[in-house]
């Protein structure tokens, strides 16, 4: 492996010798990357979060203390993970086989959460996989992800439920005509149609 620059980790961090770490990216006190991990430019690992096995991370992505991102979790660029936020990649856990012998990675397939670009999971939300989460999209805090969320949706709740809609500023958009949302940072036109945001160009 081509020796790693201008990135940061702490003595206590555990980073697999195959983990591949961009330019400018940190990983903090007691953090764990797992192998085969993938993680972009500019990228911050948090204290104690853990990186699972080839999970994919876009560049500028923030994760943060105590956070899970289990494999096979793909982050786009720009995802913010809050602290104690969990991916989840089993949809039938147990430690054991029907027999009674305990289970081995042979006897289970994970299965991935996937964030779009620019999203935010919440502190201590729980992403239940399979899911995928749109961009810009953000998740409040607590919430437990049981289904696909659309981009620039806010959910919330358990299980969560989209409770209006944002903007790449993250603040909530405001009506304005039928179907049209405006930002109120940025000005931004979005146009609702069939539960689906599309950001208006000019």
């Amino acid at each position: 492996m081509a020796p790693r620059r201008d990135v940061r980790i702490a003595e206590s961090a555990d980073v697999a010798a195959d983990a591949e770490l961009g330019p400018g990216t940190s990983v903090w006190h007691l953090a764990q990357v797992r192998e085969g991990a993938v993680l972009g430019d500019n990228c911050v690992v948090g204290r104690g979060a853990y990186i699972g096995t080839g999970v994919q991370l876009g560049d500028n992505c923030k994760v943060q203390n105590y956070a899970l991102v289990y494999e096979p979790a793909e982050l786009a660029d720009g995802v913010f993970i809050g602290p104690a936020v969990v991916l989840t990649n089993d949809t039938y856990p147990r430690a054991v086989n029907v027999d009674g012998t305990i289970k081995s990675a042979h006897d289970w397939t994970p299965v991935g959460v996937t964030i779009g670009r620019g999203a935010s999971i919440g502190a201590r939300a729980t992403c239940v996989a399979p899911v995928t989460i749109g961009e810009w999209a953000t998740v409040a805090a607590g919430s437990v992800v049981v289904k696909d969320v659309p981009a620039f949706a806010l959910v919330a709740g358990v299980p969560a439920k989209r409770m209006g809609w944002v903007g790449e500023a993250g603040v909530p958009l405001k009506p304005s005509s039928e179907g049209i949302w405006i930002c109120p940072v940025s000005g931004a036109r979005f146009r609702e149609h069939d539960d689906t945001l599309t950001k208006e160009t000019s």
